[in-house]
């Protein structure tokens, strides 16, 4: 039950001096308002580092690279190495570890590919070709929006159909709205679209890849004469494995395969996704970890407000713990009743931060959705329930804290010394 007549003297005693309250309340508003708003900001960000990453966190990515510069087992200097079939079969019986291998080609000079020039009846456009394979919108970074991803049957059967971009429908399909079952042309040979894809990288107008067009790459291989080589072969490590170790590993098979120099750099590239990905990921554990000092530091000052604040309170209200205690009250009673102010003022100055930080996020995160601007790395803010429960138990600790040597001071107030007290 509710003891009304003991919040309302808690209130009176702090509404004696509202500046002073007020004052000494903000301290631990704006610490828990800056929490919100570093924290929001920070997990927002982490948030769009794991989307942008997808499913591809730890992919390793392996290509052929320059010439060898080393002449090795008879074989001269000057040899340019491509991936095969054979090096994809060898990892896959030798990599335990892996539990992804595949090949993919691209359409162009490079093995990574060049814009290539596409027509769609009247429209034309200069867009990325590449292969991909049945569940791979993850590792591409890809969300269909429309239609469906690329299946297994389309693999096996090398059927040609195609996953476009949200920018290459904006281009080739700006006077139709569904593309879905219409064709494209690439070099003469045409694909049927069978999805539409939104990439899920922040500032996705500005990526490359809005501007892909993915196909089956057993269908880009036949159709575009790459039967002979892949222009990457990408490799996930099981759990537990360190796509690092993955990538060492496997670039060892090949190169004992094709008879390179074990000193001979640059024959095989490779890129390792998870060392970017660990990097952003302790960025934003620094963001998260620096948003936590200033917010701490910021608190202690409030708390240490607060105490001053009680103190001046027992100091103030001498007269009347004495009295009290006169009267019969125990000093557990007398610092409990010093801990409740102290908890009343830090749970509602809080509780206010915690509101105003919120609804500032939610506010900041509608405006940069309103100006386009909902997909940049920052654009969304985020707060979830755990970080606010943490908050609040901050909130009662720093309130506790506050009290103690206040409630100290008042349970040890001599009655008798305090009634003479002027």
């Amino acid at each position: 039950m509710v003891d009304w007549d003991k919040w309302q003297e808690i209130l009176n005693s702090l509404g004696k001096q509202k500046l002073r309250t007020g004052l000494t309340a903000f301290g631990v508003f704006w610490g828990i308002f800056m929490l919100v708003i570093l924290l929001g900001f920070g997990t927002g960000f982490g948030l769009k580092i794991d989307a942008a990453f997808g499913g591809a966190k730890n992919i390793v990515f392996i290509w052929s690279g320059s010439p060898t510069q080393l002449a090795y087992k008879g074989l001269g200097k000057g040899r340019h190495v491509m991936l095969t079939q054979d090096d994809l079969n060898l990892l896959k019986q030798n990599l335990p570890a892996a539990q992804l291998i595949e090949g993919q080609n691209a359409v162009g000079s490079n093995v990574f590919g060049n814009a290539q020039y596409i027509v769609h009846e009247k429209e034309s456009g200069s867009f990325d070709v590449k292969g991909t394979h049945a569940g791979a919108e993850g590792i591409d970074t890809n969300r269909v929006v429309e239609g469906r991803y690329i299946n297994k049957l389309d693999e096996r059967n090398e059927r040609k159909v195609a996953v476009i971009g949200t920018r290459v429908k904006s281009i080739l399909f700006k006077n139709d709205p569904n593309p879905i079952g219409k064709s494209i042309g690439i070099h003469g040979i045409y694909f049927q679209v069978v999805g539409v894809y939104k990439t899920t990288q922040p500032d996705e107008g500005n990526t490359k890849q809005s501007n892909s067009v993915y196909i089956p790459n057993n269908s880009l291989r036949r159709a575009f004469n790459q039967m002979d080589r892949f222009g990457i072969i990408y490799l996930q490590p099981v759990v537990g494995h360190s796509a690092e170790e993955l990538e060492t590993a496997a670039k060892k098979l090949i190169y004992e395969r094709q008879k390179i120099h074990p000193d001979d750099q640059g024959v095989v590239g490779s890129f390792n996704i998870e060392k970017i990905y660990q990097q952003n990921k302790s960025l934003v554990s620094g963001i998260i970890g620096f948003s936590w000092m200033v917010a701490i530091g910021t608190i202690i000052a409030g708390v240490i407000g607060v105490g001053n604040i009680m103190l001046v309170i027992v100091k103030e209200r001498t007269r009347e713990i004495g009295l009290r205690k006169a009267l019969g009250a125990t000093p557990t009673k007398i610092s409990l009743m010093i801990v409740h102010e102290s908890l009343v003022i830090t749970m509602i100055a809080g509780y206010s931060g915690l509101v105003a930080g919120v609804l500032l996020l939610e506010a900041i995160k509608a405006i940069l959705v309103k100006m386009g601007q909902g997909e940049g790395m920052f654009a969304s803010p985020f707060i979830d329930i755990g970080t606010a429960l943490i908050a609040l138990s901050v909130l009662v600790v720093a309130g506790v804290v506050a009290s103690l040597l206040p409630a100290m001071k008042a349970a040890l107030v001599n009655p008798i010394v305090a009634l003479q007290d002027e």
